[in-house]
């Protein structure tokens, strides 16, 4: 790292200590309930020995910090726990009952791919991740009571916005906006609660760091310094690999580049990947001649995908069964038209789950896929499985689905349900049994499966 750059980030190092307490700031998110709603109440769910000492710990942890209160609300969420990497756990606040009854906010995000163009040119990159960043943000005192749930132990509601909420993204974001306001588009850029620096020369942008690490501690907002990239000449930021040289996309990503051209990629593409898995005979043979002709026939007759128009309304088609899921992103411009399509292969954990789980499962995957597109804004989409309709109302949920639904519940859309018949988005993919065994040789598409 550049000396001067270490000197600047030494002086500023109180940004990296953790954030407490509620900051009163100029603009306070509001929840606006829907006239007339029921007040949405959870049960309280029974835990193990381990979940119970994990809830003990984490709420002694919120209420040191001051994010957190005992609560007399007569709202009340239920409170879960689902698994995290090493063994951990994760609380999880069910708010699909407050989320089903709050006016929506429809300002969409901005586009990742207008953020990026601002980037042309510059040698030198820095990326700062917010810590915890919608607990640093407080709700409206009047709407605290709100954000209830329910514990085995009392009653809490928070004082700061927690994770959960459908309207979050939308709140969140516009405040980071007002805050770098001046500076974005000339020299950053924000998305959410990530923030990009950019110059063209390593002077100019040790400048520009510090007007923004001076408004982050005017703010009074903290950094995860282990999220963070400080100068460098090459990073990664949504998904792009930003250099001097301009913008590119991951590596990893190159050869799925085509994929959203081709209905139905991963059924074709199941013997050649058959071929990656590490233990498998590097054995070429008719099945992955014939996967190879269909692709380049494929992508020689591929469709012209429409242009994604922000001003027209988005809608999502899926389907899913075990041996995977297909789905495509569609605009109406004087009749449907695809914007994208997006296929992949069942993970082979999920083949004797039910309809259920394997159709939320094609869902949540659609929607991260298209997120750019879709958050902030209402959409429709249409699915083959009505029992999808219950999503926002199912009383009890497993852990799987417990970890999929705040992900899910982010959006704002309109589920319909479609006939079988007239959903041919992934009816290849759905109906192809001969394709079965190359489940196994599955490779991992996701690593919060």
């Amino acid at each position: 790292m550049d000396p001067a750059i270490a000197k600047l980030l030494e002086e500023f190092k109180d940004l990296t200590k953790p954030p407490t307490g509620v900051v009163p700031r100029p603009i306070q998110p509001r929840i606006e309930i829907e006239p007339g709603s029921k007040t949405p109440k959870g049960a309280v769910y029974r835990m193990s020995p381990r979940e119970l000492e994990e809830l003990r710990k984490q709420l002694d942890e919120l209420l040191e910090k001051g994010w957190i209160r005992p609560s007399s609300s007569t709202f009340g969420a239920p409170v879960l726990f689902v698994p995290k990497k090493e063994e951990e756990l994760r609380m999880c606040i069910d708010y699909r009952g407050l989320n089903a009854i709050t006016v929506k906010n429809v300002q969409p995000l901005p586009r990742i791919d207008n953020l990026l163009d601002r980037v042309q040119g510059c040698k030198y990159f820095s990326k700062i991740d917010l810590k915890s960043g919608y607990h640093q943000i407080e709700v409206h005192p009047d709407d605290q009571y709100k954000t209830a749930f329910r514990t085995r132990y009392e009653h809490y509601e928070f004082m700061v916005m927690p994770f959960g909420l459908t309207n979050a993204p939308a709140t969140f974001h516009p405040r980071m906006n007002d805050l770098f306001r001046p500076w974005l588009d000339r020299f950053g850029v924000v998305y959410l609660d990530d923030i990009l620096v950019f110059g063209r020369t390593l002077q100019k942008h040790q400048g520009h760091l510090r007007q923004v690490l001076e408004k982050l501690r005017d703010a009074n907002l903290k950094i995860n310094a282990k999220k963070c990239e400080w100068a460098k000449t090459q990073v990664l930021y949504l998904g792009h690999v930003l250099d001097g040289d301009g913008i590119k996309p991951e590596d990893s990503k190159i050869a799925n580049y085509y994929r959203k051209f081709v209905r139905n990629f991963s059924t074709i593409a199941a013997p050649l990947r058959r071929l990656l898995k590490k233990e498998a005979i590097c054995q070429w043979d008719k099945d992955c001649t014939s996967a190879l002709k269909k692709l380049k026939r494929a992508l020689i007759e591929y469709p012209v995908l429409k242009v994604a128009d922000p001003s027209l309304p988005f809608v999502i088609t899926t389907d899913a069964s075990q041996y995977g899921i297909g789905t495509v992103l569609q605009q109406d411009d004087n009749g449907y038209r695809p914007v994208e399509f997006m296929s992949a292969r069942m993970p082979s954990e999920k083949v004797a789950t039910s309809t259920y789980e394997r159709e939320l499962y094609a869902l949540k995957q659609a929607l991260e896929h298209w997120k750019h597109y879709l958050l902030g804004r209402n959409f429709k989409v249409y699915s083959d499985h009505e029992t999808l309709r219950w999503l926002k109302t199912q009383a009890k949920m497993t852990p799987k689905l417990t970890r999929w639904a705040p992900k899910i519940d982010q959006y704002d859309f309109e589920l319909k349900p479609l006939k079988g018949k007239y959903n041919v988005v992934a009816d290849a993919l759905s109906r192809r049994s001969d394709y079965f065994g190359a489940i196994v040789y599955y490779l991992d598409i996701g690593s919060d499966l």
